[in-house]
């Protein structure tokens, strides 16, 4: 007598679970994507697809994904009536009761969808579900990746420069992930110059989570920058013997940074310096020649703002009178120090306030001084008349001008 020969699966819609479950895994690990992340992506595919090809089905669609009995199954639910006014939410008792006898009106039967009702179509949608989705995951892990590089230094290796405007591109890596990060002509040093396969390092500004994909944006011109290299050269530095107090750079030219330590035992410039300057030489050829200047920072302002206007000598430091928030001092030097405190083209002066916070009136010795009452008094004449101005046009904005 013959055998009967059995056709596996003809009229459904079960897969070859076994090899399925172990493909997904495999995306997974070689991904490097949490487990169930491509089976929540697979069922979203197949819903997606059937829904394209069949008006009206809603959330009457489930997907059964059983990885033990290595299984994946569609069904679709639908509700016995008498009549049926809705195809893909209903179903007639007499249509039900050919596959389920016992069923009675206001049940819910489950009837499995054959993979023959699945389109081209509706398959190229299932397939785009789920690429899209690995893609997803993929920006995902690079944009966690980089969030915690945020405000720190990594190098990466120059791939393109543009010849219109000079903007760089570069591919960063950081542990296992990589992307690639665009480096404007406004973040690049001036009179740097770069070329194809160059490593460079770059500051960390802040990381986006943009439309196509995580956005790094960095810097050459970042006065963080500075501070990161710092780090990488002086021990002393990391481990926070020596704290680097304040920044402040222009790019390319010169940087003003205050130091200090809580050890007093601990010089931090000489840290800085290091043997035979060979820790700030270090720093130095990495900003292609930019001056540094190390400053000894002082809770004492007078001290501070003193040591910030060096190399220039500086004879008294007096704190005039705020106005608003804005802090201010006057500071007198020998008349042939007039020109080194205020630096060429003002840099000197200039980069002494941006790192102490102090707007810096730099006098000559032979200059008559006004008293400190009388400046005391135009500030506050001064911040009345601001204040005065202020109301007025808040009253004129509002059509209630103040009574004469």
């Amino acid at each position: 007598m013959a055998k009967r020969v059995t056709k596996k699966n003809v009229n459904s819609n079960e897969m070859d679970g076994k090899e399925f479950f172990e493909a997904i895994h495999q995306i997974e690990q070689e991904k490097g994507i949490k487990p169930g992340y491509i089976m929540e992506k697979v069922t979203q595919a197949l819903l997606s697809a059937y829904r394209k090809d069949h008006e009206g089905v809603g959330d009457n669609l489930v997907v059964e994904a059983d990885e033990a009995a290595s299984t994946v199954r569609l069904f679709l639910k639908k509700e016995i009536v008498e009549v049926v006014d809705n195809p893909a939410m209903e179903i007639s008792l007499e249509e039900a009761r050919r596959s389920l006898p016992q069923a009675e009106l206001g049940d819910t039967v489950r009837m499995e969808v054959k993979a023959r009702s699945f389109g081209r179509i509706a398959a190229q949608t299932a397939r785009q579900v789920i690429i899209q989705g690995i893609r997803e995951a993929e920006q995902g892990m690079i944009y966690d990746e980089f969030c915690t590089k945020e405000h720190e230094l990594l190098t990466g290796a120059v791939t393109r420069v543009d010849p219109r405007n000079g903007a760089v591109s570069l591919r960063l890596h950081s542990g296992s992930e990589f992307t690639d990060a665009y480096l404007p002509a406004g973040e690049q040093v001036k009179g740097e110059r770069y070329v194809e396969n160059q490593r460079l390092k770059v500051y960390v500004v802040e990381v986006r989570q943009a439309t196509k994909g995580p956005q790094v944006l960095i810097s050459r011109t970042h006065p963080g920058l500075v501070k990161r290299l710092f780090e990488l050269e002086v021990p002393e530095v990391y481990d926070g013997t020596v704290e680097i107090k304040s920044v402040a750079r222009e790019a390319g030219s010169r940087t003003k940074m205050a130091v200090w330590s809580p050890d007093p035992n601990v010089d931090p410039i000489g840290a800085c310096i290091g043997p035979r300057h060979q820790r700030i030489d270090n720093v130095l050829s990495e900003l292609k020649g930019e001056k540094v200047d190390l400053i000894h920072y002082s809770e004492d302002p007078a001290e501070y703002i003193a040591a910030a206007l060096s190399p220039a000598d500086v004879i008294s430091v007096e704190e005039l009178p705020s106005l608003g928030d804005i802090r201010s001092c006057r500071v007198v030097v020998p008349d042939d120090q007039l020109s080194l405190a205020i630096g060429k083209e003002g840099q000197n002066a200039r980069l002494a306030a941006k790192l102490t916070g102090y707007k810096i009136d730099i006098k000559p010795a032979s200059a008559p001084l006004e008293p400190i009452e009388e400046l005391a008094a135009q500030a506050e004449a001064d911040a009345a008349e601001e204040a005065l101005e202020a109301a007025m046009a808040e009253a004129e904005e509002n059509g209630e001008l103040p009574e004469e």
